[in-house]
């Protein structure tokens, strides 16, 4: 055994003897190598370059074959023109450019064309043989008959209401009740049932019977009662005389005068109905 003044392994001066000497050995064995003493680290690629790839092939691997495409001919020969641009799939074939036959037409309908329908222009009214239209004054005059022959019917009945009301008043109501729902029916349907009747007289109110014109209808068939009554009450009476008279009654007068001009002598209301006012 060593003394105590010989340096040993365990002595002053030794590594490791006395506090902290251990860590003073761990400093300098740990201590980062100073700059340029160590293995230095690969420099940074420089900015913009793209990364080197993680695999490349090996030296002994083929190339890839080219892309499709046109090729530019090979050294010792002339080569095939590479081919042209292709359709995509599924496109139709391009339109030929040279003359071609028209396609044959489609089979369709080669019979006469049925009679009436909307494309059909309509023909051209004509008025039977022998019949020439009525003048405006001969019209105006069955107008004003038709309405004296009204009035008066009007004016008996009103009088026999009074006179049942002189008499009793409970007679007077009934009577004025029955009276006057048959007079509403003889104003409304005066036209269409005197006008609806068969015969030489068909298209004739007592009006017209007695200055001797008629009316017809384009279509070339007899008045019924209901044809009668849109023409004479509905656009008459009620279309140009009541209605038009919340306008100042001008319908009503143009209606009156339009066959004063119109080439068939036809007022506003014949234009409506498709009729004729013709001499009988």
């Amino acid at each position: 055994m060593q003394g105590s003044g010989d340096k040993g392994p365990f002595g002053p001066g030794s590594p490791g003897y006395g506090p902290g000497g251990d860590d003073e050995d761990r400093d300098e064995t740990t201590a980062p190598p100073a700059a340029g003493t160590g293995p230095e680290a690969p420099p940074p690629p420089p900015a913009g370059d793209p990364p080197a790839p993680l695999w490349s092939a090996p030296k002994n691997a083929e190339p890839p074959p080219p892309p499709p495409g046109p090729q530019s001919p090979a050294p010792g020969g002339p080569q095939s023109p590479a081919p042209g641009p292709q359709s995509p799939q599924g496109a139709p074939p391009p339109p030929p450019t040279g003359p071609q036959a028209p396609p044959p037409a489609a089979p369709g309908y080669g019979g006469p064309v049925p009679p009436g329908g909307w494309h059909q222009p309509a023909p051209a009214f004509q008025l039977p043989g022998g019949v020439t239209l009525a003048s405006w004054g001969s019209r105006v005059g069955a107008a004003l008959l038709d309405g004296l022959i009204l009035t008066v019917g009007l004016i008996v009945l009103i009088l026999v209401i009074v006179l049942a009301a002189a008499i009793s008043d409970v007679l007077g109501i009934i009577v004025g009740i029955v009276l006057g729902l048959f007079i509403l029916a003889v104003y409304v349907g005066y036209g269409g049932y005197f006008m609806s009747r068969e015969g030489e007289h068909n298209g004739q109110t007592p009006g017209k019977q007695i200055v001797g014109i008629r009316v017809i209808r384009d279509a070339g068939v007899p008045f019924d009662f209901g044809h009668g009554l849109l023409r004479e009450f509905v656009v008459k009476i009620l279309l140009f005389g009541w209605v038009g008279g919340f306008f100042f009654s001008i319908p009503t007068l143009l209606d009156v005068l339009w066959p004063l001009w119109d080439d068939q002598d036809r007022a506003l209301h014949d234009m409506i109905v498709s009729t004729h006012v013709v001499r009988s």
